[in-house]
């Protein structure tokens, strides 16, 4: 299993439509051949700072979401929206 960490920063003022977008694909996200768990969280001290952490059955169910329209419609909408690049991590447990 692999354990996908995404860090995303929102735009103060889209925070909200970025909340709303992830709860409208959660289902989407959740359900995708791989996939086992998909959440949202939120820093605690900064509302700006989301990260996405996902479980999936390997790297290669990874990479076959990313090349996804799934993936991409979601990316597509909001890339717009960060103030930062994303960063991403792949980890597994031992």
């Amino acid at each position: 299993m692999i354990t996908r960490i995404v860090k995303l920063s929102i735009s103060i003022e889209r925070i909200q439509d970025f909340q709303n977008a992830f709860k409208e694909n959660y289902e989407n996200i959740a359900s995708f051949p791989g996939c086992k768990d998909v959440r949202l969280v939120v820093d605690t001290k900064n509302p700006a700072l989301h990260f996405t952490i996902s479980i999936w059955e390997s790297e290669q169910a990874i990479e076959n979401y990313r090349k996804s329209e799934l993936f991409n419609t979601i990316w597509s909408t909001v890339k717009p929206w960060f103030s930062e690049h994303a960063q991403a991590w792949s980890t597994k447990s031992f």
